[in-house]
């Protein structure tokens, strides 16, 4: 990719601020993702994550206050009408969102649910978007019986896999997947994962994924974004984060994170709750819960800085040189 191709996505500054809260639900977020990479965007809920993912879809909350800039491909989202919004969803940006038995209508067939969005635009004829779903169908590791099914007919992984068919029925240039595995078990978790990643090489889509799992995103992503109260309190390579977080929340979310050869007794958590949206934030919304937190933390909130010889690996702490150790280290 040359300097000058526009990203598949670029949040820059990006700040919500919905009726009824005291502070932002999003402040100030930077986020990229170029054309053919994986972006994790991980956090506990309410983090924002999936709130980010839907503003590069314009589907920001009705009645938000919205500063910055998000743009596709070099276009501005938060500028375009609504037959722009279309367009955009239809042919350049799409989702894969958590359940999929929630996005299909049981009463008609998935053939029917791969092929309206394009005849409806007139980017396809019938016959067009037929084969063109069955093409897509076969690529996700279906065949084109699928096409004549019903949803209620199927497994929750097949139907995952026809959603993802979905999203690409218009070629994307980015790809949002929104906890595309949450309601999956093991065995198929890994299939969807693997799927996504290959039609992500073979298409040089962009993909954000959006996960609570800290394994998959350091299995699948290029780079990560650590987000926290509607803050990315950490971004950067995914080998750098996790060997060596920056941060203390990213540091405690690794060490509370399941793993087989951890010693028994109790899982290490994080105490404490995120800040409530209905109070004001002043310092680092993380200095509650933080071990490192000093009286600087509680009245200025800190700017995002760059690991010392690592300008792609950012954390937003005042005290990122005293965070030693890391869970590769343990």
């Amino acid at each position: 990719m040359t300097p000058t191709t526009p990203h598949a996505l670029d949040v820059q500054g990006l700040r919500v601020t919905l009726p009824g809260t005291a502070r932002p639900v999003l402040d100030g977020v930077d986020l990229r993702v170029a054309a053919g990479e994986t972006v994790a965007l991980v956090g506990e809920s309410g983090s924002g994550k999936s709130l980010t993912s839907r503003g590069a879809l314009g589907l920001l909350p009705p009645g938000a206050a919205v500063e910055g800039r998000i743009r596709v491909r070099g276009h501005d989202v938060l500028a375009m009408r609504p037959e722009q919004l279309r367009a955009l969803r239809t042919d350049t940006v799409a989702m894969v969102f958590q359940d999929p038995r929630a996005a299909l209508n049981p009463m008609r067939r998935i053939g029917d649910f791969l092929t309206e969005g394009v005849i409806l635009t007139r980017t396809m004829n019938r016959a067009d978007a037929t084969a063109r779903a069955a093409e897509l169908l076969r690529a996700v590791g279906l065949d084109d019986s699928a096409l004549r099914r019903y949803p209620g007919q199927v497994s929750g992984g097949m139907l995952q896999r026809v959603m993802i068919a979905a999203a690409l029925m218009g070629d994307p240039e980015l790809l949002l997947a929104d906890e595309p595995t949450t309601a999956l078990d093991v065995t198929t978790q890994a299939e969807v994962i693997a799927l996504l990643a290959e039609l992500r090489a073979r298409y040089r889509t962009g993909l954000l994924l959006v996960t609570h799992d800290l394994d998959l995103a350091a299995a699948v992503s290029d780079r990560v974004s650590v987000m926290y109260a509607g803050r990315i309190a950490e971004s950067g390579p995914a080998d750098a984060l996790f060997a060596r977080p920056r941060h203390p929340y990213t540091a405690a979310l690794l060490a509370a994170t399941p793993r087989l050869e951890a010693p028994g007794g109790r899982l290490a958590a994080i105490d404490g709750q995120p800040p409530d949206l209905r109070q004001e934030s002043i310092g680092c919304p993380f200095a509650a819960r933080c071990p490192l937190a000093t009286e600087l933390c509680a009245r200025q909130a800190p700017e995002p800085r760059p690991a010392p010889g690592l300008p792609d690996h950012r954390a937003a702490c005042h005290h990122t040189d005293r965070l030693e150790g890391s869970p590769a280290d343990a």
